[in-house]
């Protein structure tokens, strides 16, 4: 008779790898990458800060980059879980990189007067202080220390960053990526920044604009490139020495900066996006500033972010973004465009409808939160059947109304069965985030899709009586229903398998 003791043995080394792994996935599920947003103040109608914080709660927005530490905000923010960047104005470098006892009194009356019942997440110190005022480089560094050891003193060191925003034109040479390198006129406090983000495990914060790439390079970079647009493999950026693929230049960018900290010997610090964004309106100057383009790359940006695909030299790695900006600033100077980055107008108006599928309500433009799921147009029709098929089975959407001689049969074709599902689906999700994407088939509007008789699940024309669900495999007219089975998360695989094996291991060792 075998030694019940082994066997038990035996089942957990088997069972171990599987129990790590699912513990591992769920320790770097905390880790997800995000898209915050920047909030601007050169704003004639701008919101109060009770009237800022609903709408931010309303958008789903959970991440937000100030420009200053506004303590009516920050008030505003508490208890919301709202995580916020709060910004030393570059005005405020002076005072700050000579004295330790202003950077004690800054740190404690815009950190440790509010966290953390603000969830303040970082620092910056100053905005593109290399650049923009290159003659205050000297004091980037002593204010930078001094703020740090502030929060060492409150105790804050290890929840709240610090590290400072800097332009893309720090980097030289950016393409092919592998051949970048940080200006060398730079070098001594880019050193020392490294270094000291490195010994704190914080960001390099960067600001990346594949518009201004764009514009300084029509003729060599195609705008689809800058716009996240599905590429032929002919299309894409190949960097000659690594042989990696690019696809987009915001990917190509910030693998530009891993690159150039690499040349400086530093390979464990992260680039955190504090900028990236596309303006919706120019001058005759900037022709490609518009409605259209500012959509395509935001509306990109975020599923790209949110698809967690990292980049060709770090794949395990997204590096989480910040738009600019929440809300056109109509108070810049000009050029045109400098007052058109938003998202929405100063009064809370969406300035066009965000194609965000699969984030649920995540910004999606709606100030009556009252969204639709349809059908991506363009879609091939073998992906929407497929689609279909999964939320009409598995996904048990109410496909009662699309069946022949009910009211959504009409017209009968893949498109409109396919979006009245999806809608059925996503509302019964309650617009969870994913639950409007269908590998890509599917998109949020706020454009209610109801016609005739026929009222999709999210109308507020819907009436109150309850239909059966039903999920048929009678003909929808445009394709047939199938049964998939239902799906299992792979996370929800990993314990089923876990469990039953624990069984298999307990109910073998007692028979033995």
């Amino acid at each position: 008779m075998e030694n019940p003791k082994l066997v038990i043995l035996f089942c957990l080394l088997i069972l171990l790898p599987s129990s790590l792994s699912t513990v591992i996935k769920v320790k770097q599920g905390k880790d997800e990458p995000y898209v915050g947003v920047n909030i601007g103040t050169d704003v004639s109608n701008v919101l109060s800060p009770a009237e800022l914080v609903s709408f931010l709660q309303l958008q789903k927005i959970t991440h937000v980059r100030l420009y200053d530490a506004d303590d009516k905000i920050l008030k505003a923010l508490a208890k919301t879980k709202i995580r916020v960047i709060i910004t030393v104005p570059n005005n405020q470098l002076l005072a700050i990189g000579s004295s330790n006892v202003t950077a004690v009194t800054w740190i404690g009356r815009n950190v440790v007067a509010y966290f953390p019942e603000t969830l303040i997440t970082a620092v910056a110190v100053g905005d593109e202080v290399l650049t923009t005022i290159p003659s205050s480089a000297p004091l980037l560094m002593p204010a930078i220390e001094s703020l740090y050891s502030a929060l060492v003193a409150a105790n804050l060191h290890t929840q709240i960053k610090i590290s400072t925003p800097s332009s893309f034109s720090i980097v030289l040479d950016s393409f092919p990526p592998s051949q970048a390198f940080f200006n060398q006129t730079l070098s001594p406090v880019v050193s020392q920044l490294l270094q000291f983000l490195s010994r704190t495990q914080s960001p390099l914060m960067m600001n990346l604009y594949p518009y201004y790439v764009f514009m300084q390079n029509k003729g060599v970079v195609p705008l689809d490139n800058s716009l996240f647009k599905p590429l032929t493999p002919s299309k894409e950026m190949v960097d000659s020495n690594t042989l990696l693929h690019y696809t987009n230049v915001l990917d190509a960018m910030i693998d530009s900066v891993y690159f150039s900290m690499k040349n400086l010997n530093v390979t464990d610090v992260v680039v955190l996006v504090t900028e990236t964004g596309w303006p919706s309106k120019g001058d005759s100057k900037e022709p490609y500033a518009t409605i259209d383009n500012s959509n395509t790359y935001n509306s990109n940006l975020i599923k790209h972010i949110l698809d967690r695909s990292g980049t060709p030299l770090h794949p395990e790695f997204t590096s989480s973004v910040y738009i600019y900006e929440l809300f056109n600033e109509d108070l810049m100077s000009p050029p045109i465009s400098e007052a058109h980055w938003g998202l929405f107008y100063g009064n809370s108006t969406p300035v066009y409808l965000l194609h965000v599928s699969g984030s649920g309500t995540f910004l999606a433009n709606d100030t009556t939160n009252q969204t639709y799921c349809i059908a991506t147009e363009g879609t091939d029709t073998k992906t929407l059947q497929s689609a279909l098929d999964w939320a009409c089975g598995p996904g048990r959407a109410n496909c009662a109304e699309i069946q022949a001689g009910e009211n959504c049969y009409q017209p009968n074709n893949m498109y409109n069965h396919a979006s009245y599902a999806f809608d059925s689906y996503y509302q019964k999700e309650k617009k969870a985030p994913g639950s409007c994407d269908f590998k890509g088939a599917a998109t949020i509007t706020t454009i209610d899709p109801s016609h005739g008789n026929c009222i999709f699940p999210g109308s507020k024309k819907v009436s109150n009586k309850t239909r059966q669900v039903v999920n048929s495999t009678r003909s929808s007219g445009a394709g047939t229903v199938r049964f998939l089975g239902t799906r299992m998360s792979s996370f929800d695989k990993d314990l089923h398998m876990i469990f039953l094996g624990v069984v298999f291991c307990w109910f073998y060792s007692f028979l033995s």
